[in-house]
């Protein structure tokens, strides 16, 4: 009788009350576990509205096991460790069907994106086919994506202004590409882990693809990124509207001359090498390579 009544109550509950309650759920819970609770739900959980937004990233107890594992692999026999990838295989293709159906869920009303460390090439041509109103695309981890298959897809997303591919080992990434794919960007997140101070690897291709082909950016995150001075130099130059650049972890800058000056006057808010990252939101370690001084 009890849990008819507490069934009962939930149903009852005003339709815009359960859609505020569904609102701030994830879509792995809503997926998952909302829209079994009762008819209602269920059908607030099918309404366009709910997947305008999807966020969908790795489980935390999958994170938590990562780590284990990466702690104490020299205690791990190699049966122990396949089981361990076919288990991680099994989540990650099941969270893409999981994408899948919430993007069939928005019915081509998506304007956000953010996929953690499961995005493929054919998940995201699956997306952009189905999505030509998408606005947001942020891709975390998601080593199976090419270049190709990015440039794919972005070409099919005509408004899309906010792109993220922060610690994303893409193979061919030609970011020139993806300027001229997305006339209309305004933020890029280009972040990886950076290098310690001593190591010092050099490359300014991403600064100069930048500055060539996305003159209307005004926010642009570049933590850990490999860019000198020339780079530097070539993004102030190739993008006018620039109102936040971040070069934290950036230690190939050596501002010469009256760079840092420029920098100063021109961004609004500029995060600089050495600054704090209490408020960045991924690791912050940097790679070590053993180099003594």
């Amino acid at each position: 009788m009890k849990d008819d009544e507490k069934s009962r109550n939930w149903e009852e509950l005003p339709p815009e009350l359960t859609s505020s309650i569904l609102h701030r759920l994830g879509a792995i819970e809503r997926l998952e576990n909302a829209q079994k609770v009762c008819r209602p739900w269920r059908s607030v959980c099918k309404d366009t509205s709910m997947w305008r937004k999807i966020d969908m990233r790795i489980p935390r107890n999958l994170k938590i096991i990562e780590y284990d594992i990466y702690m104490n692999t020299e205690n791990l026999d190699a049966e122990e460790l396949r089981t361990f990838i076919a288990f991680r295989s099994n989540i990650l293709k099941r969270l893409g069907r999981m994408m899948c159906h919430a993007v069939d869920l928005s019915q081509g009303g998506l304007v956000e994106i953010n996929i953690e460390c499961f995005g493929t090439d054919s998940l995201l041509t699956y997306i952009a086919d189905r999505s030509s109103n998408l606005r947001r695309l942020g891709l975390v981890k998601c080593d199976q994506i090419t270049g190709m298959g990015l440039f794919a897809a972005v070409m099919k997303l005509p408004m899309l202004e906010d792109l993220e591919l922060s610690y994303c080992s893409i193979k061919g990434l030609n970011l020139e590409a993806i300027g001229y794919a997305c006339p209309h960007l305004k933020t890029l997140k280009l972040n990886c882990q950076g290098y310690n101070i001593f190591a010092r690897f050099e490359s300014d291709h991403d600064a100069l693809d930048i500055a060539k082909r996305m003159p209307e950016l005004r926010y642009l995150q570049l933590f850990g990124n490999r860019l000198t001075d020339i780079g530097l130099n070539a993004i102030l130059d190739g993008c006018p509207h620039l109102e936040y650049l971040d070069l934290r972890q950036c230690f190939n800058i050596d501002f010469v001359g009256d760079l840092e000056k420029r920098c100063i006057e021109r961004i609004k808010d500029l995060r600089l090498p050495n600054d704090s990252t209490d408020d960045y939101p991924f690791d912050t370690s940097l790679v070590d390579f053993g180099i003594d001084i």
